[in-house]
């Protein structure tokens, strides 16, 4: 795996917050609920779960390093 992966993954960054937005949800709930869709949508939701869980790992201090 490339050292580098997050950045070309996000290609227009805010695009998701600004549709979860306009959905009148939050991003998680927004991201949660269009998860099992296909197209930029459900990719983009997989996308904003993975980093969340990214966060969380980092600020507990686990997973690889």
């Amino acid at each position: 795996m490339a050292k580098k992966w997050i950045q070309p993954a996000i290609k227009k960054p805010g695009s998701f917050t600004a549709s979860a937005k306009r959905a009148g949800k939050s991003v998680g709930e927004y991201a949660e609920e269009q998860k099992g869709k296909g197209g930029k949508t459900g990719r983009r939701a997989r996308l904003a779960i993975t980093l969340r869980r990214m966060s969380r790992k980092k600020l507990r201090g686990g997973g690889r390093r």
